[in-house]
């Protein structure tokens, strides 16, 4: 079943209806591994309301857990597997395009689209080699220190330097 049969399986839609949400992560950048989840963000600005939208909806589904962090934005976090796929939804009283896993799967998927096949070829290896997603894209860029920051760093960057370092990165 592909990611977004079962998405739909979930009711994911459905159980989300009205709020800001989006599928991010490695399925619909095509960088998935054997066990990669589905991660799905939301803007959710009530956190009580959220965390029991999300028990009422996916309390059911096998290895159901959901917690909340206890500093910072206080996200609510869902995880379960159903349809052969692991989820997790995440939210946060934030809009989506200011929340930083949608940040680093945007400026993922600009990334890809403007490196190419081999880029894409390069950061998949990364991955089999056992990197998480921004570790890799990191990697293949020459990126060192933390790479959940350098990411956020290059998100805001225009179409023109992004594809200037996805081409220096095939260089070497």
């Amino acid at each position: 079943m592909t990611y977004r049969q079962a998405v739909e399986a979930a009711g994911i839609a459905a159980a989300l209806d009205g709020l800001d949400w989006a599928i991010a992560g490695t399925p619909p950048l095509g960088l998935d591994l054997e066990g990669s989840d589905i991660d799905i963000v939301c803007a959710a600005f009530d956190g009580a309301a959220f965390a029991g939208r999300l028990w009422r909806a996916f309390r059911g589904f096998e290895g159901f857990s959901l917690r909340q962090w206890s500093g910072g934005s206080r996200a609510v976090i869902a995880g379960f597997r159903h349809a052969g796929w692991p989820f997790e939804i995440f939210g946060e009283p934030r809009r989506l395009n200011e929340q930083a896993g949608w940040r680093h799967f945007e400026v993922e998927r600009r990334l890809l689209r403007l490196g190419g096949e081999q880029f894409r070829a390069r950061v998949m290896a990364a991955r089999e080699s056992g990197l998480k997603t921004e570790p890799a894209f990191a990697a293949v860029l020459g990126i060192e220190g933390d790479a959940y920051r350098a990411m956020l760093d290059i998100a805001d960057l225009d179409d023109a330097c992004l594809e200037r370092l996805a081409e220096a990165a095939l260089i070497f």
